[in-house]
């Protein structure tokens, strides 16, 4: 798949033409597989997996992020809710992913479709050689006919390096994979502008994250056996649709609904070209050692997305980091909006700051004569709730 092949927007845009999607990602929350006691419900798993298959029997390739390995090992462990440490979390999560697998297994067999279980944890996909190890084991896992089940590693996943929820893990997949769209499912079905019982109503389109600036969307992880809530969704959501991948919002009830094109949830219209691997690496998930503070005129120039960053408009040096470490690029008031790889340590920078190059190169001596970050090394992000 080439670079080239990834600078625009979806073909999907509008959720009534999903049934022509090449490749989707789907997510699946903890809530929609399992009892209130904490077990896997079949029923529940049996209805996602025939709509998927049909899905996938109907020419669209399928990336399944599920929730559900730390809640399907609660009961097996006589465990009377979801556990707060760590550690047992960790226990559930390997006594439970392999009783989800084994029925994710058993239930597309009957389909005649092959699964393969990729479990990821962040540290994963902030590497850049992991990252595109990644890419080229889900690719060729689909161009084998198989649909890869992927989930976080929460057997291992340390609490530093956890994606947190498995929304923000499904919208980094979908960027990863070049998905013609995310869709997100979950117990609850759209996005609504104030709270249902308040007499709230279901936002159908969202075409800008301005729209739901005044919408109350809760606190993340509320309630029952799973660690999201509407705003981790929307949060996925925006990162996606920020950079070309459209997303749907919407119950796993209408599951089946959605992937026929049927009008169900919150559609988030797409929105700029769409990234590359790098970019997308870069913007989502390098690990950040430092910021770099800008002057304004350098944050206007920056901001264009054509301008390589130059020592002459940086103000401030935070943090430790050696040359070719990630960080944040920020607006005078610690704002980031950029990310890029430095070719300086914080250790050189101080004396740099405010000088243009060719004085650098006088200062300094040969090889400061280079951009701080150079232009294909930096990337823009937009804020997200």
């Amino acid at each position: 798949m080439s670079e080239s092949a990834t600078k625009t927007i979806s073909a999907i845009t509008s959720p009534h033409e999903l049934p022509q999607a090449k490749r989707l990602v789907v997510k699946v929350g903890s809530s929609s597989l399992t009892t209130v006691s904490g077990g896997i419900s079949h029923e529940r798993l049996k209805f996602l997996v025939d709509t998927l298959a049909e899905t996938v029997n109907n020419g669209t390739e399928v990336i399944l992020v599920s929730s559900g390995a730390i809640a399907a090992g609660i009961a097996p462990l006589g465990l009377a809710k979801r556990p707060k440490d760590l550690a047992t979390q960790q226990a559930a999560a390997a006594v439970g992913q392999g009783l989800l697998l084994a029925q994710y297994t058993q239930l597309f067999d009957e389909h005649d479709l092959r699964v393969a279980q990729v479990l990821l944890t962040a540290d994963d996909l902030m590497r850049r050689s992991t990252y595109t190890n990644a890419l080229r084991s889900l690719v060729r896992l689909l161009n084998l006919g198989v649909l890869p089940i992927v989930n976080e590693n929460d057997a291992v996943a340390t609490r530093e390096i956890r994606f947190g929820d498995n929304d923000r893990l499904a919208a980094l997949v979908a960027h990863l994979v070049k998905a013609d769209a995310l869709l997100l499912f979950s117990d609850v079905d759209s996005v609504y502008d104030a709270h249902p019982d308040e007499g709230g109503s279901r936002i159908t389109t969202i075409e800008h994250p301005d729209e739901l600036e005044a919408v109350d969307l809760g606190t993340p992880g509320a309630a029952g056996v799973g660690t999201g809530g509407m705003i981790t969704k929307v949060d996925a959501a925006t990162m996606s649709s920020s950079a070309g991948i459209p997303t749907l919002v919407t119950s796993t009830d209408n599951a089946a609904k959605a992937l026929r094109g049927q009008d169900v949830g919150t559609w988030f219209a797409a929105r700029n070209s769409r990234r590359s691997a790098r970019d997308v690496w870069l913007a989502y998930l390098a690990s950040i050692e430092g910021k770099l503070i800008l002057d304004a005129g350098a944050v206007k120039a920056i901001s264009r997305g054509t301008n390589s960053l130059l020592a002459a408009g940086i103000i401030e040096v935070r943090g430790e980091f050696e040359a070719g470490d990630a960080v944040e690029i920020c607006d005078s008031k610690g704002k980031p909006f950029a990310r890029g790889l430095v070719n300086f340590g914080s250790e050189e920078l101080p004396d740099m700051l405010g000088h243009n190059t060719t004085d650098l190169v006088e200062e300094l001596g040969e090889g400061y004569d280079k951009s701080v970050v150079h232009v294909d090394d930096l990337a823009l992000i937009e804020p997200i709730f």
